[in-house]
Parts: C-alpha cells; structure tokens; sequence
C-alpha cells in the first residue's frame, strides 16, 4: 500500500512541497506561540486554548499558500467529487501527475500515530480511499474514484511550547477507523535522494598485466611487432 502512495504522491518529484510544508508548519507553530505569549495577556489555560485555535488557522494559511506555489489547486466550489453532498470546508489542494492525482490535506493529531478529530470535511476526503478496504464487489459497478485522498499530519510537541513534535504522511480508510497508510516525514524522504548519483568524472585507470621493459628505437629488432611480442 504504501508503493501506491508513493507512486501518486513521488518523492523524486513532491520532495521540494514535503520539505516546504515542513519548514512552513514549524515555523507557524512557533510564530502561533509568540503572538499568543507576548501578545495576549492571558493566563496559561486561556493562553494554550486560544494558541491552538491560532496554530491551526495559521498553519491552514501556510498549507495553502506552499501547495499553491507547488501547482496544487483548491478543489473548486469546495466539492470533493462530482456529489454535491461532499463538501468541504477546509483548504483541500489537488495535484496531478502523470495523469493521476491526490488530494492533499492538513490534519492535527492529538499525538504521533494517533488518527485526527473527524470532521465533515475529512470524511468527505476519505471517500476517495474507498477502493483501498477489502471488500466483495460482485458486479464491477462499485465506487472507482481516481484520485485518493493523503494528509499531511502533525502533532504538537506536549512538552515544549510553540513546537512540532512529529509531522507524518497519512492514509485513512474510508470508514475512519485506522490509518491505511501512516509515515513519519523523515522516513517518507528517507526513501529517495535528491537524484541518481553522478557517475565519475573519469574512468578508474586498469593497469596491464605485465610491465613491458622500455627499449630505445635504434635497439628494437626489425621483427617485433606493435604488441611487442615476436
């Protein structure tokens, strides 16, 4: 499963938007904190309640804006597919490659691994995971969506104020039990350099066999041939 992931969203190709939402969502979170901190006034629970609500608003803001610098697209009218009923109302940017696209979208996990608060619009997302859930399909009419449906996850850090503890690449099935698929970014980088490694700039030298002795031009007898042997 995570081979059909990584072929719709490749990291040869998504490395550079991975490593932007990385550095983007960091940094939201951190200027999230400070404004809070030095510019609220609050008490301490006052305080972490309203930055959460901050850290997400921003973080959603900065999602956005990377994915479009990337050539994602918001999903138009809000729809997540041609039924009306499936709308969504966050920020959902859809990319294309090769002919094949995902919908990419932000979540907050109450930890690492830990599956993010459903909402209408996540579970409108998941749908496009439909044909990943084992499942009879007797007469080929069952539900074929092309696209599927990722999120780019975090967590914040529960122990240091203004950080992220862990952001990851996720794929919830359909019936938003459990994670399909789920990889820290690290590892998802991990998998693919930058590019094939350069080949050398010279041949390795390959020495003969045997070291012929030198013999001056008026020495050599009339007989011997190029190769040096009679």
């Amino acid at each position: 499963m995570k081979e059909i992931v990584k072929t719709r969203f490749p990291v040869a190709i998504c490395r550079g938007l991975i490593i932007d939402l990385e550095d983007r969502m960091r940094g939201e979170a951190q200027k999230a904190h400070r404004m809070i901190q030095d510019g609220s006034g609050l008490d301490l629970c006052r305080a972490r309640e309203l930055e959460g609500l901050s850290r997400f608003k921003m973080m959603e803001k900065g999602f956005e804006e990377v994915c479009e610098l990337h050539g994602g697209e918001r999903l138009e009218g809000g729809a997540i597919s041609k039924n009306p009923g499936l709308r969504v109302y966050q920020p959902f940017m859809r990319f294309e490659n090769k002919g094949q696209g995902f919908v990419l979208g932000l979540a907050a996990m109450p930890g690492p691994s830990m599956l993010p608060k459903k909402n209408k619009s996540r579970l409108a997302g998941v749908t496009l995971n439909y044909r990943f859930s084992p499942r009879f399909d007797f007469d080929g009419k069952g539900p074929k969506v092309d696209d599927i449906f990722i999120l780019f996850l975090f967590s914040r850090d529960r122990e240091t104020a203004g950080k992220i503890e862990e952001l990851a690449i996720g794929l919830i099935d359909p019936e938003y039990d459990q994670f399909i698929v789920y990889e820290r970014i690290d590892e998802y980088l991990a998998g693919c350099g930058e590019g094939p490694e350069p080949s050398p700039p010279f041949a390795t030298p390959r020495l003969k066999d045997t070291i012929e002795p030198f013999v001056p031009p008026e020495a050599q007898p009339s007989d011997i041939e190029e190769d040096g042997k009679a």
